[in-house]
């Protein structure tokens, strides 16, 4: 049985590009996230894990795209690859497939918990900078997307049934920043 060639793409912000991450990689499908890869709360790669089945290949730029986190970057490899779904990483030049030699599941596992540790490197640069600029009173915090009226408004039609996403691009608010709204 051939399966298809799934392709993954995550950035962590809206206006970062996606275009050079599969570049010239043919695919059936590509599922697209632009959020963080702190943890698998993401819309697109839960879409991407619902469609895949035994025989798909899931073909991804790096490791660190698909998690920032060790744990979950070898959960979801093990999970795929238990269904009989391979998982290509281009930049690595590594496939898994579930009979993998200790050797790749070694360099999956230094290489995630590189991963892991930039993204701990970027949360420590990003604290000092905002200590060093609250300390020179430059820093009050991000500006509120909306109005205290604008939430009212935002978790009653939410409460009638609106769909979020568009709720969200209405309000030109990523949906992030929409369940935020709704959670506070």
């Amino acid at each position: 049985m051939k399966g298809q060639k799934v392709g993954y793409v995550r950035v962590s912000t809206e206006d970062q590009n996606t275009d050079r991450q599969l570049e010239g990689v043919e695919l059936d499908k590509t599922f697209t996230d632009k959020i963080s890869g702190k943890d698998t709360n993401r819309p697109e790669l839960q879409r991407m894990l619902e469609f895949v089945r035994e025989g798909d290949i899931v073909i991804i730029h790096s490791m660190d795209r698909l998690a920032r986190n060790l744990d979950d970057l070898r959960k979801m490899v093990k999970d795929l690859t238990g269904k009989g779904i391979k998982v290509q990483f281009i930049k690595e030049n590594l496939i898994f497939t579930g009979e993998d030699s200790p050797m790749s599941n070694l360099l999956l596992s230094l290489l995630g918990a590189v991963a892991e540790f930039e993204r701990a490197l970027i949360r420590e640069r990003q604290r000092e900078g905002i200590a060093a600029a609250k300390k020179r009173g430059a820093y009050t915090g991000r500006k509120r997307a909306l109005q205290p009226e604008q939430v009212v408004e935002l978790k009653r039609r939410v409460g009638e049934g609106e769909k979020r996403a568009v709720l969200a691009r209405e309000l030109g608010i990523s949906r992030e920043t929409l369940y935020q709204y709704l959670r506070a």
